[in-house]
């Protein structure tokens, strides 16, 4: 089987997979719990190869979920503020720890443990804000947000890869990634700011338009998503570069590992946040 019908395949399941999982909140939970783990450990056992640097993968890996699995809980109104509590202690000990472990670079071990956490769990979790909110009536789940940030992501990939295909001469960041283009970057954000004015009209027309964005602020979120979703690839690919390597796994036949499907999402999640909040719409 050819490599473009195996990442076709991939990716396909890979779409479907997260635009069903949110139609339910509870499939929204286990699936991006199931995510933030994998993330989270493929991340810990490529910065273990380093000298100096002896993360706790599996302390590390169950901390991300405890710490997605409370966010969600905390945001879904099913449990109280006390949940993050036990995350808390674990990152204590993961500090202390270090105490005793003879490590002959602490530091290292310290910064690549906290970045697991700051850089994949924190930003995954950043999806209970998106899905979950307070109204009179109690907390609702919505799908339309963190959906959106998603299809944003995707639509800027596809819009960019053809545009710098047909139009790239200026690179991006040929220091990062010679791949990229000024042309394709722009491209892909032309196609999502229409993406945005589409989402508006169908969200007006069928009254899913739950945060009664206009079509100025849908524009202005895909153009949010843009942007940090490059900035988000970009890291990604500064990660690789100083490893050394391609692919950050294997796991996604055709597609590489977990940082490499969600690396964009990783800015563009916490990003999205901040903006609605600035729109004190939250």
């Amino acid at each position: 089987m050819s490599n473009f019908i195996v990442r076709t395949i991939t990716g396909t399941l890979f779409v479907a997979a997260i635009v069903v999982s949110f139609l339910s909140p509870t499939a929204m939970t286990l699936l991006f719990a199931l995510v933030t783990g994998l993330t989270v450990w493929e991340f810990t056992g490529l910065v273990n190869r380093r000298e100096g640097v002896d993360t706790n993968r599996m302390i590390c890996t169950v901390a991300g979920v405890y710490f997605f699995l409370a966010v969600v809980g905390f945001c879904s109104a099913l449990t109280p503020p006390t949940v993050f509590i036990p995350y808390l202690i674990t990152i204590i000990y993961l500090l202390v720890a270090e105490l005793y472990a003879k490590n002959p670079d602490p530091i290292s071990t310290w910064a690549h443990t906290m970045m697991s956490q700051l850089y994949i769990a924190l930003p995954f979790s950043m999806l209970g804000v998106l899905a979950f909110r307070a109204t009179p009536e109690g907390t609702v789940y919505t799908y339309l947000m963190p959906l959106s940030v998603f299809v944003f992501l995707w639509i800027n990939d596809s819009g960019a890869y053809c545009c710098g295909s047909l139009l790239g001469r200026h690179k991006l960041f040929p220091r990062i990634s010679p791949g990229k283009s000024w042309e394709g970057s722009v491209g892909g954000a032309v196609f999502v700011a229409a993406a945005a004015v589409l989402v508006w009209h169908l969200t007006e027309l069928y009254g899913v338009n739950d945060l009664q964005l206009s079509a100025v602020e849908w524009v202005g979120l895909g153009l949010v998503v843009t942007v940090f979703g490059t900035w988000g690839d970009l890291v990604e690919s500064l990660f690789k570069r100083t490893l050394g390597i391609k692919d950050s796994g294997k796991i996604l036949p055709g597609h590489g590992g977990m940082l490499d499907r969600f690396d964009s999402s990783l800015l563009a999640l916490p990003a999205a946040v901040v903006y609605l909040y600035t729109l004190t719409l939250l």
